[in-house]
């Protein structure tokens, strides 16, 4: 949890919300969702620009570090399943960025989108970002590659498999003399299928800027009809 908190510099949080607002287009005071949040980052920058945050994740770890971090902007952090959502038509805008869509199956992944949509109201904006759009992950993936922040190493092991369109990935994490190794899974969608997802759970879609075969994310801006 320590490399993933520490990845990203201040300065790239402060750029990234900055162009989260303007995609999201809502005036000053919005009530923004942020699924999952992760260790907060994003939810305590937007928050620090005077809007009103909520922060949903499953992680006791990250919203343990969320909440300690969380001196003085009053952000509401709800551990919950991201498919679960229960605000109806509450939130002015939504976002889900970095590598946090597509874990689930087909069934959850349909289920978290149309959750999103449920809370938010008609034609409030939800932005995705994924790196695991298929046409461009065949591009960049390596089967292994290691990462570095500060003293601590991570060797990643990608595995694609197609019969399941799935990534299987190996992480392991060194620090201090320790290693820690986890699994996890992603389901890759062509761009095709994944913008079919996105308007079958509510949405009008635009693209935030032109698809191009080199880009390593790929984000939506999806409208609540």
């Amino acid at each position: 949890m320590k490399l993933w908190l520490q990845a990203l510099s201040p300065s790239h949080t402060a750029h990234e919300a900055e162009v989260l607002l303007r995609a999201l287009g809502v005036s000053p005071g919005a009530e923004l969702l942020d699924v999952p949040c992760g260790g907060g980052r994003l939810s305590l920058e937007l928050a620090a620009r005077g809007h009103h945050m909520t922060g949903v994740d499953w992680s006791h770890e990250f919203l343990a570090h969320a909440r300690a971090a969380d001196a003085a902007h009053d952000v509401t952090w709800e551990r919950r399943d991201m498919r679960d959502l229960p605000w109806p038509a509450r939130f002015d805008g939504a976002f889900c960025l970095g590598n946090s869509f597509g874990y689930l199956d087909d069934e959850g992944n349909e289920a978290f989108l149309q959750a999103v949509a449920a809370a938010l109201k008609p034609g409030a904006r939800f932005v995705l970002e994924t790196p695991m759009v298929l046409e461009n992950m065949l591009g960049w993936i390596q089967e292994r590659a290691w990462w570095q922040v500060g003293e601590m190493c991570l060797l990643v092991v990608n595995r694609y498999d197609p019969v399941r369109g799935r990534l299987d990935i190996e992480y392991t994490h060194i620090s201090n003399g320790e290693v820690d190794t986890r699994c996890g899974s992603h389901r890759a969608y062509t761009y095709r299928q994944l913008l079919a997802l996105i308007e079958g759970a509510g949405f009008t879609v635009q693209t935030a800027e032109p698809w191009t075969r080199q880009a390593h994310n790929v984000s939506f801006i999806a409208t609540r009809v």
